[in-house]
């Protein structure tokens, strides 16, 4: 048999180690923005059930990046590891942001296929509201690259997320 590597995951150990947390930057997005309804986001762009629709309100897109609110259901933690990993809604919703900017950026529909590093500063709790901004890094034909940051209202990171790959997976279909 074959073993194949998907990834790693490294838990730091308080007093451990010292790692260096990188800056958010969490002001507005420059440039031409336009406002995306998040109701309309999920029942065209990204079509998940309403459980899965966590973020909220309107998604901010420019050039330059998305901007958006994260709100997931008040769930309480059932696995011990979601008190270190935080909810996954809120992670999910960055990542629907990411796939609409993607949209808004190339003429396909890009889905993350992998990402770098994600960094959980602190986990993020059931039922809380946080913000998102998705900054695009890199783009080539077939690819785009992001790091986004899950932030609270006044600024204090919870997550990091850097070198997000995004593709096409869809055999070819094209945005129309």
């Amino acid at each position: 048999s074959r073993m194949r590597e998907h990834g790693e995951i490294f838990f730091k150990q308080d007093g451990k180690e010292n790692q260096s947390i990188p800056q958010v930057e969490t002001s507005p997005l420059d440039g031409l923005i336009k406002e995306l309804e998040v109701k309309k986001i999920y029942r065209q762009l990204v079509p998940f059930g309403p459980n899965y629709q966590t973020l909220q309100n309107t998604l901010q897109v420019s050039e330059y990046g998305a901007w958006g609110e994260l709100r997931a259901p008040g769930l309480e933690f059932i696995d011990p590891v979601q008190k270190i990993l935080g909810s996954p809604f809120r992670f999910d919703g960055a990542m629907h942001a990411a796939c609409v900017l993607g949209q808004q950026l190339v003429d396909y529909i890009p889905f993350p296929v992998g990402f770098a590093k994600r960094i959980i500063i602190r986990p993020t709790q059931p039922g809380a509201t946080y913000q998102t901004k998705v900054i695009p890094v890199s783009r080539t034909s077939d690819e785009l690259v992001f790091d986004l940051a899950i932030f609270a209202r006044d600024g204090t990171p919870y997550e990091i997320v850097s070198g997000i790959r995004m593709r096409d997976v869809s055999g070819a279909m094209r945005n129309g």
